[in-house]
């Protein structure tokens, strides 16, 4: 029996039976601005039908050109533009899946000059500020919507999905805080709600009965002056009436104060509020936002608090997550960790979507995974992550590889990384690689350093073709009067080697490393583990009784003081995700951390740090100081090799230390891999 029987049970969805209850959810990938755009994303779609999700939702499509996410943005209005869609409906189908086309009008959210929205108000993560809608206009976007859906359904579409959340268009009709109108589109909730009701009522009346027609409802909207819960309950109610065949759940708007889907962000965290619209229906409900394992789905399904699971990133991490589920696999599943860091934070940057631990998605038409005709034997020395991504892709195209790692464990920096409280996904990484390597047949030796001399000796003697060289980095020691003190620690001696520190601590430098580092000192790792725990930090009411669902937060105690310093005149933190960025400098703030930029470190002494800003010196009385002052590349052995002729490539973070840089190690490691 498979440990997931209602995950995998069959389920029937107005025309339309699926196998399973896994359903990849709308994500927007700008791939519309590459070269050959409707192949790359025919090529991206069909990659998840083969791995057996059983319903694929495309990402939104304006149903008006003021309705885009941004300039140049996908819009579907119009008969000629179909046979690019069914370029991409064919390629599903033929691959053995279903695909839906998502509609989503941005509202003010959308980066354009001629944004629209129920009411005057500029969003603050949008430049433009949105011009009202007239009531004339506001009926003509509901036929704009039925419209769109006609044309989805004579492109081979098996249903739309209606975007009615996160703060898009429709959502910003349904909460008071973004709706001052005072015709029959605004004012109480009746009023209100009218939007969603006529768009669903229009959509139905254009497509056929077998066609399906999703409504994604904000579940939460986590803004003061949003939908309490009983509004929300309600809203689903009117929309089954109107014909929608599926309720599927958004979580937040984007410009929200409270985290939702990033990895501090508990996994299942908000099945609370999806379970109060599964309670107000009869149709078939749908989970989503940090649902990232099969077990997760299957104990979700199984509660009765939905039907099906959405599931975005997670298959851009991995397209055969649902096969793997279905052949109790799920070791062997490249796990989203939610870092954001190729997917939302390039999106929210103008680039286009990929993902940290999968460099293939989005880009399937570049790699070539055919077995390689000439299999060669490859040393790999160092498993960190870009030892470990060549290691992988290599043996996967036939090569026979040999991973040599000086230390007891694989993993390198993300032994780091998933100690810090909200990185804990990591461990899914590195159990991900370490199953993935053994099954691929990698030859892995840990505690074995390698030295050139052995190493040019064993390539001259045939043992090995081909030499990879991925040592990573070390910590940085800059040249501060004092660096040598014992209460000096790096980095490296804090989260790898469990250095001891005290109560009171100077972080110099304060990069990704310097903010992982002080919250590792100050975080509370149930925050991204216990759902109760991270609701009461950042003040969700999870009854939904309060507009929104806000509630007071609560304080971060902490038993440490902790400075941050350094040496840029910029604010801290100014290079971090842009996603995810602002909910560690918030945690932080809350756990009072302390920030200081433009400083010059005049030395380390009993005292403690002392500092120039500003033209004043002052002395920061610490027990420790820790140094996350950047780090230099591990390439002697790579220099050694090259001095005595043996040619090697060198990736990762011996190539180039910056950061550590796992998408950029992970990214150059498989091209190499598919190079060779």
């Amino acid at each position: 029996m498979s440990a997931y029987p209602h995950l995998l049970s069959p389920i029937q969805v107005a025309g339309a039976h699926l196998p399973n209850r896994m359903v990849m959810g709308a994500m927007h990938t700008r791939l519309e601005t590459m070269d050959r755009p409707h192949q790359r994303l025919a090529a991206f779609y069909a990659a998840r039908a083969k791995g057996e999700v059983a319903m694929i939702l495309t990402g939104g499509y304006a149903p008006v050109p003021e309705g885009v996410m941004d300039e140049g943005g996908m819009v579907l209005n119009s008969e000629e533009q179909l046979d690019e869609h069914r370029l991409i409906t064919s390629a599903v189908s033929n691959a053995g899946g279903k695909i839906v086309l998502q509609i989503l009008h941005a509202g003010r959210y959308a980066k354009v000059a001629t944004c629209v929205a129920p009411s005057p108000g500029k969003a603050r993560i949008n430049a433009f500020a949105p011009r009202a809608l007239s009531t004339e206009e506001v009926w003509a976007t509901i036929e704009s919507f039925a419209n769109t859906s006609a044309l989805a359904q004579a492109a081979g579409y098996t249903g739309v999905e209606i975007m009615g959340s996160e703060g898009y268009l429709i959502n910003e009709f349904t909460a008071a805080l973004t709706n001052q109108r005072d015709d029959e589109f605004g004012g109480d909730f009746e009023r209100r709600g009218r939007l969603p009701i006529e768009i669903v009522r229009a959509v139905r009346a254009r497509v056929s009965k077998d066609f399906m027609v999703i409504y994604r409802i904000s579940a939460i909207d986590l803004m003061e002056g949003g939908m309490t819960g009983d509004e929300v309950a309600e809203l689903a109610r009117r929309v089954e009436r109107e014909g929608a065949d599926l309720i599927n759940t958004g979580i937040g708007w984007h410009e929200s104060s409270v985290p939702t889907m990033a990895a501090p962000v508990p996994r299942a965290a908000w099945i609370e509020a999806i379970r109060n619209v599964k309670q107000a229906v009869g149709i078939p409900v749908m989970a989503s936002n940090r649902i990232n394992a099969p077990e997760v789905a299957e104990e979700i399904i199984a509660s009765g608090a939905a039907d099906l699971v959405s599931m975005a990133r997670p298959l851009l991490a991995d397209p055969d997550f649902a096969r793997k589920a279905r052949e109790d696999r799920a070791d062997e599943i490249n796990t989203c960790i939610a870092c954001n860091q190729a997917c939302l934070d390039r999106i929210f940057t103008d680039r286009v979507a990929t993902c940290l631990v999968n460099p293939r998605a989005g880009r399937e038409i570049e790699f070539d995974d055919e077995p390689t005709i000439e299999p060669k034997r490859i040393a790999v020395v160092g498993g960190g992550p870009a030892g470990m991504a060549f290691a992988l892709n290599a043996a996967r195209r036939g090569h026979s590889v040999t991973l040599f790692e000086a230390s007891a464990e694989l993993g390198g920096q993300l032994n780091m990384a998933k100690k810090v409280p909200g990185k804990n996904e990591f461990n899914e990484m590195l159990r991900y690689f370490r199953v993935s390597l053994e099954r691929a047949g990698v030859v892995t030796h840990l505690s074995t350093p390698v030295n050139a001399q052995d190493l040019a000796q064993q390539v001259q003697t045939g043992e090995f073709d081909d030499v990879v060289i991925a040592t990573g980095v070390s910590p940085r020691r800059p040249p501060i009067p004092g660096i040598d003190h014992p209460k000096v620690v790096s980095y490296l001696d804090v989260l790898a080697n469990g250095a001891p520190v005290g109560k009171t601590v100077a972080i110099i430098g304060a990069g990704g490393i310097g903010f992982d580092v002080a919250e590792y000192l100050v975080g509370n790792a149930q925050e991204s583990l216990a759902p109760e725990a991270f609701m009461n930090a950042w003040g969700v009411d999870t009854s939904i009784v309060s507009p929104g669902g806000l509630k007071p937060t609560r304080t971060r105690p902490t038993g440490r003081v902790v400075h941050m310093f350094q040496r840029k005149p910029e604010s801290l933190g100014r290079n971090l995700g842009k996603s995810t960025g602002w909910i560690l400098k918030a945690k932080l703030r809350t756990a009072k951390v302390s920030n200081t930029a433009g400083a010059t470190y005049d030395a380390i002494d009993d005292s403690g740090l002392h500092v120039t800003t500003n033209g004043e010196s002052q002395v920061i009385a610490v027990d420790t100081v820790v140094l996350c002052a950047g780090q230099d590349s591990n390439r002697s052995l790579f220099d050694e090799l090259q001095r005595v002729g043996i040619t090697a490539h060198v990736i990762g973070g011996a190539d180039v230390a910056a950061e550590l840089d796992a998408l950029r190690a992970i990214d150059q490691a498989t091209r190499l891999a598919v190079a060779l």
